[in-house]
């Protein structure tokens, strides 16, 4: 029980330094789109507290979810949007 705790909280940890992508995204994205994906990183952050409480193990998942989903947003804003460095 434990160690299905800390891999959870391992997780959690994980998440929240993804949020530096996420805040970081205004280097490549407008101001719009940024706040669109803070957003995103929040309820994904909200996913995670919950998995934590209920089904830690799964909590890795989350970080894993939110970098494809940045990935995903920044490349589509880059390719069809015109987003630039």
């Amino acid at each position: 029980m434990q160690m299905t705790r800390a891999v959870g909280w391992l997780g959690l940890a994980v998440h929240l330094a993804v949020g530096f992508w996420y805040a970081a995204s205004g280097l490549v994205a407008p101001a719009w789109a940024v706040v669109a994906l803070l957003l995103v990183w929040v309820a994904l952050l909200a996913v995670a507290i919950r998995l934590l409480r209920r089904r830690p193990v799964l909590v890795p998942l989350v970080p894993v979810s939110a970098v494809l989903i940045w990935l995903a947003a920044v490349s589509a804003g880059g390719a069809w949007l015109g987003w630039t460095a």
